[in-house]
């Protein structure tokens, strides 16, 4: 090889069959072939001189080539798992199928090679249907969400992308109470002390602090007019000239200032006016 005398063998087509044959038993092994070919002489030689195949085989390892082939279980044209045969792939993705009742889950089976050993190395079949199922549950909930934020309302062209929070509306927006001067500027949402508060939209952070019968109240202006107000707070996590985005946690539910209870006084605010939060959320 190259010049390098390195033994004998009895059979040349013999050996190098042999050879291959050794090597595909390895996992997923679909074809060997050798970068270079070996030369070959034939020799007359004593009869007691003993053959090396063994030997002459380990030096040329590192001369093979060898292709590797799995199947790839893919969601959305994105790889979520490899397994060793097609009837392992096929028998996942019609398990994860009948188990999910989304008619549109693009899950599809690609037969892949590749002379990259890690690259095909593989799952066992049930951790493989263990990880399937908690990456397709993964994408059906990020789905559902994109769905939930297209749905909700723009104002001024701000996106809305989050409630606040979740709980029974105790007071409506514009209605009179023994426990105000006038008319309620905001939406009352009832909830245990300490529930975080979610921040509606992206923007910055211009008030946070304790203000009068609101409370601990923070204020979040989402540009183009739009601010947001979060009053009777117990804890604030924010501070003036921070950025956040959508989905934040920027303080937790209590009942600080004017209060009767623990709750969420969530104020919409346009050019300066307040306006009915169940306009645009708790609808």
């Amino acid at each position: 090889m190259s010049g390098e005398e390195l033994g004998y063998v009895d059979n040349k087509e013999a050996f190098i069959e042999t050879l291959k044959e050794d090597v595909k038993e390895q996992k997923n092994v679909d074809a060997v072939d050798l970068k270079e070919t070996p030369e070959y002489e034939l020799k007359f030689v004593d009869r007691e001189l003993e053959t090396n195949e063994e030997e002459i085989a380990k030096e040329l390892e590192d001369n093979l080539v060898i292709t590797y082939k799995y199947y790839e279980i893919a969601l959305n044209n994105k790889e979520i798992e490899k397994v060793d045969t097609i009837e392992e792939a096929e028998e996942l993705v019609n398990e994860i199928k009948e188990q999910k009742s989304e008619e549109d889950l693009d899950l599809t089976i690609l037969e892949k090679y590749t002379q990259n050993e890690e690259e095909a190395n593989t799952q066992d079949f049930e951790i493989a249907k263990t990880e399937i199922d908690t990456k397709v549950d993964k994408a059906i909930e990020e789905k559902e969400e994109q769905e939930r934020i297209e749905a909700m309302p723009e104002i001024n062209g701000i996106k809305l992308a989050a409630i606040p929070i979740t709980g029974r509306i105790t007071s409506r927006y514009g209605v009179s109470s023994s426990i105000r001067s006038s008319r309620h500027t905001g939406l009352d949402i009832a909830a245990a002390k300490g529930t975080p508060i979610k921040v509606v939209a992206d923007g910055t952070v211009t008030f946070a602090r304790y203000n009068g019968s609101y409370g601990n109240l923070v204020k979040i202006d989402h540009g183009n007019g739009l601010e947001t107000w979060y009053a009777h707070t117990n804890k604030m996590y924010v501070k003036v000239g921070e950025q956040v985005k959508a989905g934040d946690v920027i303080a937790e539910v209590g009942s600080t200032g004017n209060s009767t209870g623990p709750h969420l006084h969530l104020e919409i605010r346009i050019d300066g006016k307040h306006v009915n939060p169940q306009l645009y959320l708790y609808n």
